[in-house]
């Protein structure tokens, strides 16, 4: 499997080697090498049109057909005859969010565990996470920079200052003022 992501930014070129991959199953290289696809599931990623999907006041049928406008605009025809299927997703829904942040959590509890350092954070911490990591366009992908400002960050500085020492539980929550997370407890 291979992914290109945001492949609507990809150089033009680009595009005329994804045709002979797409038609023939094989890519030559330059020194004349051949390459074979014809095993390879190629998944490309898009974001155009993404504001259309956001949309609330669109139907999945207005949706859809505005999305495909832009796709149609922005790649040859040539090129879009070739894929199997497009494949449009929705918005992540408020579960879709707090699942991803308890995932981004676990991901950074076990690179502690060899420390045996816990890292918990609030109900309303993790509401604030994943309300300050969407973006409507981007998705959770700022997620992942949040929370390495205000979890991880803070975390370090209080290890490196050894305040935070091996197997501690470390509980974090939302400001007083709600513009960020603090380290509520450290057991």
């Amino acid at each position: 499997m291979v992914l290109l992501d945001e492949v609507e930014k990809a150089h033009p070129d680009v595009f005329n080697i994804l045709l002979q991959v797409l038609d023939d199953g094989r890519l030559t290289d330059g020194q004349g090498r051949t390459i074979d696809f014809r095993n390879v599931i190629l998944i490309m990623t898009s974001n155009l049109g993404s504001n259309f999907l956001a949309d609330p006041a669109m139907s999945e049928k207005a949706k859809n057909e505005a999305v495909m406008n832009v796709v149609r605009k922005a790649f040859r025809p040539e090129f879009l005859n070739r894929l199997d299927e497009i494949v449009m997703f929705s918005p992540l829904s408020r579960e879709d969010l707090a699942a991803i942040v308890d995932i981004n959590l676990a991901r950074i509890n076990r690179r502690l565990a060899d420390r045996r350092i816990s890292v918990e954070v609030s109900d309303a911490g993790r509401q604030w996470l994943a309300n300050r990591g969407y973006d409507p366009v981007y998705g959770a992908r700022p997620l992942r920079r949040l929370l390495q400002n205000t979890v991880e960050d803070q975390l370090a500085r209080k290890v490196l200052g050894g305040e935070i020492t091996d197997g501690q539980t470390v509980q974090f929550g939302v400001t007083p003022d709600g513009d960020g997370l603090q380290i509520e407890s450290v057991q």
